[in-house]
């Protein structure tokens, strides 16, 4: 049934300890059934949030509410949620199917309904066969298969997830990350992912919630932060590569404006004498389908060409580049985005 009430509702929530900032000012409104990315920076705050919002920690200012029901003092056993994390947490003696039921053995669950809920688990997670293994005889990507069909069979209709991919090689990294995205839409259930991959949190996620320093700094669509950053951590810290900064002096028609931005994908280069900047390469990146030339200039930082195919440009050389006012994005001395003024570029 649709509502318009949030099935996670974060109000003005605070943390410290002895003073020291862990988060302030959360403020976080989920949809039910919708997958939410926690990222940013080492030291940011989303493991915290994510802890404050399981009952690992109490917060000292705030409210947090799940499915209606305030649970800001509740106790993690009254909150209705699972939790996959970094470490598998599995227990090396029992088995991969004592692993999964583990918690349902616990809450006394009878044996027939117990065997079901690990059939469709293990079907879902694509470890049939794998039941009598111990995690010793798995795979970094096989555990963590484990450590999810463990969160199914609780069939809770919150899942929190702390960094659960960190311990993967990149391949691994990219096949989970597809395996938990669909478990979560053919479940239905809401995910909360705390990651500080960008490309983790892009390709998976509904809503992405960047921290930095304990505070929100932007929180909405992946193509919102990309497109649409509220300031200019969200956007260096968002896109690879990060937006190019280069200071509204160094551009014609812009000096009124502190700081310009600009996407690798939206510089061309250009002829010589018909170019709005001259750059200097610093080094190119080959990734096969393009290549990415990294350009040095006195006033700008960040700034890149995306070029087809294999490009190699001697480090040094003198490049013109240019761009249309269309592509640019604009912040004030104090990092935030600004609605350019009349004459300027839309942004």
């Amino acid at each position: 049934m649709t509502t318009s009430e949030p099935f996670v509702h974060v109000e003005n929530v605070a943390k410290r300890w002895n003073g020291q900032l862990g988060v302030e000012d959360v403020d976080l409104s989920i949809p039910r059934g919708s997958f939410v990315a926690l990222l940013g920076p080492s030291g940011c705050g989303k493991s915290t949030t994510l802890r404050l919002l399981s009952g690992l920690e109490l917060p000292d200012e705030g409210t947090i509410n799940i499915d209606g029901r305030n649970v800001t003092t509740a106790a993690p056993s009254e909150r209705n949620l699972s939790m996959v994390f970094q470490s598998y947490a599995l227990f090396p003696h029992l088995s991969v199917a004592e692993n999964v039921v583990f918690g349902l053995k616990v809450r006394k669950v009878r044996a027939p309904e117990r065997q079901e809920k690990l059939r469709r688990a293990l079907e879902i997670t694509g470890l049939l066969g794998y039941e009598a293994r111990k995690p010793g005889e798995l795979s970094g990507g096989q555990r963590q298969r484990v450590a999810l069909a463990r969160a199914i069979v609780a069939n809770q209709p919150l899942c929190l997830m702390d960094e659960p991919l960190s311990n993967l090689d990149a391949k691994l990294r990219a096949s989970v990350r597809k395996d938990i995205k669909k478990l979560q839409v053919d479940l239905g259930i809401t995910v909360i992912y705390v990651t500080h991959d960008q490309t983790e949190a892009m390709s998976m996620a509904d809503i992405v919630v960047l921290m930095k320093d304990g505070r929100i700094q932007q929180t909405g669509a992946p193509e919102d932060l990309y497109y649409r950053p509220a300031n200019t951590f969200v956007a260096e810290f968002v896109g690879s590569p990060p937006m190019a900064l280069i200071e509204g002096t160094a551009l014609k028609g812009y000096e009124r404006y502190d700081k310009v931005g600009l996407r690798a994908e939206n510089v061309q280069v250009a002829e010589a004498g018909k170019g709005r900047l001259i750059c200097r390469v610093s080094e190119c990146e080959f990734l096969g389908s393009e290549t990415f030339v990294g350009l040095t200039h006195a006033s700008a930082s960040g700034l890149t060409v995306s070029m087809p195919g294999l490009r190699n440009i001697p480090a040094g050389e003198e490049l013109e580049i240019t761009f249309a006012d269309e592509d640019l994005h604009f912040f004030d001395s104090s990092g935030q985005r600004i609605i350019p003024q009349t004459g300027a570029a839309a942004g």
